[in-house]
């Protein structure tokens, strides 16, 4: 057996199906949208996270463009002054009915006490900043109602403070060499960035790859080549090497590209090595579904129908686990791809279970390989 010769013409063959994927415009245009697909993936969690949390919503300063209204009576009341120290802007009407026009368009709330002493508020749940409005009219609120009931209990207002604020204490923090760069220091947006967008994002290549590799088996066989292909002196893993390398290649340089591009917005992916190993398998497995769907149709129609319906059950079964908490089940989900994927990127220290927990990835797409070069040769040997 001629090994250089045989390499030699697989190498042609790869060169070929690089040439087509790199002349294929769709692909290319593909590529560069996912560029933009992650700027508005990431883009969107921060925008999300910011507005989920006061304290970020008061360093960016957008708290302080939040305005509600109040009745001039409650000018320079402790009321008035709790809400400023939430960096809440401040709007005075004559009475609450002069302010009820403006309720939803310049402010996002409206409050004021009624006869009894109560606080009565009125507020814009429409708006996409009601929930950190919410939290912070009832942080007011309740300091209110606090030194309220204080100094009716006869407390002077030293006291009050004292029981409102009974400690002070300062953060010192530890380590700050080893400090992750991390884009937010925001729980929300970890657990969304790692927990999905990283994910999702790192796949994306290998879903179009499945597609890219189905389109060429089919479209050879649409321009009646299929045959001339089956007949070159080459053996089924040589023919199937040959077609999926190519993409294969280019899916996972996007996904150690994507890797740093998220690394460069500052949302550190640790474990590149093990990572582009679980994605290798990945595409493996994902390059051979499409082959495999490849060998039952003859229509990119029927392909491209078929290879859709694939990717949605696939995006079910590796997305649902990453937002289901269930102790039941939770021993079967640590050995979904993407669950490792979360593992393996969010933290530095690697328990060895992990690599137990790989295997199964590794076996179940080496074996769909194995089932598309089975495939191959048996249609081989029906064609020819």
């Amino acid at each position: 057996m001629n090994i250089p010769q045989n390499i030699t013409k697989i190498v042609a063959l790869a060169r070929k199906e690089s040439r087509d994927i790199l002349q294929n415009k769709i692909y290319l245009l593909v590529v560069f949208v996912q560029i933009f697909i992650i700027l508005g993936a990431v883009g969107l969690v921060v925008v999300a996270a910011v507005a989920s949390d006061p304290a970020l919503m008061d360093q960016s300063g957008i708290t302080s463009a939040l305005t509600i209204g109040l009745p001039t009576d409650l000018k320079e009341s402790s009321l008035a002054k709790y809400l400023e120290e939430e960096k809440i802007a401040l709007k005075y009407y004559k009475t609450t009915e002069d302010a009820k026009p403006f309720l939803g368009d310049e402010l996002v709330a409206i409050i004021d006490l009624s006869d009894s002493g109560s606080v009565v508020v009125q507020i814009d749940n429409s708006n996409v900043f009601y929930p950190v409005t919410s939290s912070k009219i009832n942080n007011a609120v309740n300091n209110y109602n606090t030194e309220t009931a204080l100094k009716k209990a006869g407390l002077n207002e030293n006291q009050v403070k004292i029981i409102q604020n009974p400690v002070n204490f300062r953060i010192i923090k530890i380590n700050q060499d080893k400090e992750v760069p991390l884009i937010l220091d925001n729980a929300y947006f970890v657990e969304l960035i790692y927990g999905f967008i990283m994910p999702f994002i790192l796949l994306l290549p290998f879903f179009l790859a499945s597609n890219i590799v189905t389109d060429s088996v089919v479209g050879e066989k649409e321009r009646k080549t299929f045959e001339v292909l089956l007949m070159t002196p080459l053996s089924s893993y040589m023919v199937i090497i040959g077609k999926t390398f190519p993409i294969l290649l280019f899916s996972l340089i996007q996904s150690l590209t994507w890797m740093g591009f998220l690394n460069l917005l500052k949302v550190p992916i640790y474990n590149p090595v093990l990572l582009a190993l679980v994605l290798f398998f990945m595409g493996l497995g994902f390059i051979g579904i499409g082959i495999l769907i490849s060998m039952l149709v003859d229509s990119t129609k029927e392909a491209n129908s078929a290879i859709t319906l694939v990717l949605v059950f696939a995006t079910f079964i590796l997305f649902v686990p990453l937002f289901v908490k269930s102790g039941v089940f939770q021993g079967i989900f640590n050995f979904i791809p993407t669950v490792l994927m979360v593992k393996l990127a969010s933290t530095p220290t690697i328990k060895p279970e992990i690599m137990l927990y790989i295997l199964p990835t590794l076996i179940i797409s080496f074996l769909i390989f194995l089932g598309t070069v089975r495939s191959f040769k048996h249609e081989r040997a029906i064609r020819l």
